[in-house]
């Protein structure tokens, strides 16, 4: 699974491109280029490599679509999912719906965690991050503190 790090600036073009930083570019050729955008939980969208992308669709073929949660989870989780394809100038295209989604206009944040790259407009990215805990430390220890490897 690949581990991405790093919060990068870009600006997206009048076709709606961005492209890729050199710091993430140099961790996908590790891990290849092949991706796939989608919608984010919260009003971002997630960048995924192909391979993680198709372990998350395995994951949703377990749920039973016969119960109606499922099926709106599946609708919901996939809807807006494509593939990203980096062009010959390692530029990626936003498909038009996945920008009103996330309120993408000019400004963007590409956040990477753990096997993902998120996709922020800036000023929502911004907004969240002023959400931070008043108290990190204790969101830590709840979240963190059950760990068997926590050091």
């Amino acid at each position: 699974m690949p581990r991405f790090s790093g919060e990068y600036d870009c600006k997206l073009d009048s076709k709606g491109r961005f492209r890729l930083p050199a710091g993430l570019l140099k961790q996908l050729e590790e891990v290849g280029k092949a991706l796939v955008v989608n919608r984010g939980i919260e009003k971002c969208l997630v960048l995924y490599t192909k391979s993680d992308w198709d372990k998350k669709v395995e994951e949703l073929e377990k749920l039973n679509p016969y119960i109606e949660k499922n099926r709106q989870f599946i609708r919901y989780f996939m809807r807006g999912s494509s593939d990203a394809t980096l062009d010959s100038a390692d530029r990626l295209l936003i498909p038009k719906r996945l920008k009103e989604y996330a309120t993408i206009d000019k400004e963007i944040i590409l956040f990477a965690y753990l096997n993902r790259i998120e996709i922020w407009a800036k000023e929502a990215y911004d907004n969240m991050l002023g959400d931070e805990p008043e108290d990190f430390s204790a969101l830590a220890e709840e979240v963190m503190g059950d760990t068997d490897d926590n050091g």
